[in-house]
């Protein structure tokens, strides 16, 4: 750079301009060169911002295959075996861990699940039978459990199908919080995390805005219910058996540890009083019910089962009655069958030693795949998973995916199993966003196929119910779909998935927010409202409603049409920082878990993080410093009052 002067000036030039340099001296912090001035721009050219939503290249680390000798090729491949095995029986158990945690979440909460549908008067309301259905789902953590419970409930008489069209909606919500919860468990790493979480959530703002749309129609028009009533009446269907597929090969682990009793919630749901009293774990597999008739004391002729079978003997009136008793002939064989514990005490078990077992399961998964998906491997699988058919048929690929998600749903028979098992490869990078959202929503129509085929394996007299609600499931489905799927500017999933994956990436704590606030605070506050009725929940839900709409709207003029919006509202900076930012929120966070850190360990480990963030800050200004000028020694006294202005923050800071 030596050889590159500016023009001296002239002694006469340099009197002449001598207050003019005086001026210019007063005024030399507020010149910014243009970066096409600058010598260091034209020579050091500035690099992109990499896309964070691009897929990380799985570099290759270890020795290349051509440089092995016998030995250790044979060693390499012994390797690549074991892996693979750890990988499928990581996998094994991580479906197993899942079935254990519905299992506990039944043992938890199956009763109140019960006593929730029970209540006929509130699930005349569909938005409170729509937060239900969520409610249920989240209690039970299976959709399939849920919607027998539906079924069962529709059979004896106790619900109508109009009225369980919104439970049904709501179990296709409550049963995408499995993957999501999957999903915080690679909060390590933030790139990770952000493609994994929105990997999740795509699933869930798809739900959602399925609900939005079609949840206002059937109230208006029962379209889902008319439509699969035609279905039914056009067709003469027979019953017969749900396929077992994968049960067959996890139930030797689940059914070795717990059994469940499911006919218990079933019974409190239809009002049986002798359900209350029974205990959800299974303790007899093989029972013998006698029906034998005996004279039994009525307390009149009236409570006879018939006149001819009817006497009085003084003042005692008999008649003859079926009466059927219950011998236990094998008992079950899994750890709780002999254990004197109450149903949530077990639950609480289960539940701590699935998850454990889960996040181990993740973990080991994760890292596996990281280890094998390397080099030649990783392109390839990443090429047949994420290609797009040559043009004009590139469009077909996404359809195709949706076969595969529905394929794979049926086989392992669980949407959340499924959708767990693909978001740690999102957020590895295997599988983009983009590839994920369509495999979701296969296993939507998957879960539903197998619902189906579950439904025709119910008897004749309850065949028609259970397969029409089944068959109002496919088709909410497939109308979600047909919504946000097939033109691509209606593929709001995906932005939005994308969005909160932003923000949860650089505030890791909203995660939880998120999931406290739409899966459960949510609907506890609208199951509140719809208690109290229709007017007190039109009364506070309508203005909340059009205020959030006024926001989204002043949200979106705000990015693409400025000028409609008058200079007020064009930003939020009107409002206080808290009301339109998450940063003071961030800080508010940093400071209680700093007061609730109590080993050293924890606090260092924080004290590193704003160290960090605070480098990365100074880069930053130091980078902007030396695009401005066109010699980097110029900003020399600019980088010593900024460090200046750091050291002074970091005092406030410490001090505070």
């Amino acid at each position: 750079m030596d050889s590159l002067h500016l023009p001296q000036p002239t002694a006469a030039q340099n009197n002449g301009n001598k207050d003019h340099n005086e001026s210019h001296e007063k005024n030399s912090k507020e010149v910014r060169a243009n970066h096409a001035h600058s010598t260091v721009a034209l020579v050091e050219e500035r690099q992109e911002a990499a896309d964070p939503w691009d897929l990380p290249e799985l570099k290759d680390t270890g020795v290349p295959w051509t440089a092995l000798d016998t030995k250790g090729k044979v060693l390499r491949v012994l390797v690549s075996v074991l892996k693979l095995i750890l990988l499928l029986g990581g996998l094994y158990l991580f479906i197993c861990s899942l079935d254990i945690l519905s299992s506990a979440f039944q043992l938890v909460g199956g009763k109140a699940a019960g006593d929730i549908l029970q209540d006929n008067t509130v699930l005349a309301n569909p938005l409170a039978g729509l937060v239900i259905g969520v409610l249920v789902t989240l209690l039970v953590q299976s959709s399939s459990t849920s919607s027998s419970i539906v079924v069962s409930m529709v059979s004896s008489g106790l619900l109508t199908v109009q009225l369980a069209v919104p439970i049904i909606m709501g179990t296709n919500i409550g049963t995408s919080v499995t993957n999501t919860l999957v999903a915080m468990t690679q909060a390590g790493d933030r790139s990770t995390f952000r493609r994994a979480f929105a990997g999740a959530t795509v699933h869930d703002f798809f739900n959602w805005l399925s609900v939005l749309v079609l949840l206002p129609l059937e109230v208006a028009t029962g379209y889902l219910y008319v439509v699969t009533k035609l279905i039914i009446d056009s067709f003469k269907i027979e019953s017969g058996e749900a396929p077992a597929l994968l049960n067959v090969i996890t139930d030797i682990v689940t059914e070795s540890i717990i059994q469940l009793d499911e006919s218990v919630i079933n019974g409190i749901a239809t009002g049986d009083p002798e359900a209350r009293n029974k205990s959800l774990i299974k303790r007899w597999c093989e029972t013998f019910i006698n029906t034998t008739l005996m004279n039994v004391t009525v307390p009149g002729p009236e409570n006879c089962t018939s006149p001819p079978l009817c006497w009085s003997d003084g003042n005692y009136t008999f008649t003859e009655k079926n009466i059927s008793k219950t011998y236990n002939v094998r008992k079950c064989e899994h750890l709780f069958v002999n254990v004197n514990l109450s149903d949530l005490a077990v639950g609480l078990i289960l539940l701590a030693l699935a998850l454990l077992v889960l996040c181990c399961c993740l973990v080991l998964i994760v890292k596996l795949l990281n280890s094998m998906l390397k080099g030649q491997v990783a392109a390839v699988i990443k090429k047949i998973l994420n290609t797009d058919f040559p043009f004009p048929f590139g469009w077909v690929i996404g359809y195709v995916a949706i076969l595969v998600g529905a394929g794979m749903t049926f086989i392992v028979q669980s949407s959340s199993v499924f959708t767990s098992a693909i978001t740690p490869l999102v957020g590895i990078g295997v599988i983009s966003i983009e590839r994920a959202y369509p495999l979701s929503l296969g296993s939507n129509i998957g879960t539903t196929t197998t619902a189906i085929l579950a439904a025709m394996a119910s008897p004749g007299d309850t065949l028609a119910n259970a397969l029409q609600i089944a068959l109002v499931h496919f088709l909410f489905n497939i109308s979600g779909i047909i919504l946000w799927y097939p033109i691509p500017f209606t593929r709001l999933p995906i932005r939005l998935a994308k969005g909160l994956g932003n923000i949860t990436a650089s505030y890791r704590w909203f995660a939880a927010v998120y999931i406290i606030s739409f899966f459960f605070v949510l609907p506890l506050v609208i199951f509140s409202l719809s208690l109290a009725g229709w007017v007190v929940l039109v009364g506070v839900g309508a203005p909340l409603v059009i205020a959030l709409i006024i926001i989204l709207v002043i949200n979106v003029l705000q990015k693409r049409k400025p000028g409609c919006l008058p200079a007020a509202l064009r930003s939020w900076d009107f409002l206080p920082l808290w009301a339109h930012s998450l940063a003071p929120w961030d800080k508010v966070v940093g400071v209680f878990t700093a007061k609730c850190c109590c080993c050293c360990k924890c606090c260092q480990l924080a004290d590193d993080e704003e160290e960090t963030r605070e480098t990365e800050s100074l880069e930053n200004n130091n980078t902007s410093l030396t695009e401005v000028y066109d010699n980097p020694a110029m900003s020399a006294e600019k980088e010593v009052e900024n460090q200046i202005n750091l050291d002074l923050k970091t005092f406030k800071m410490t001090h505070f």
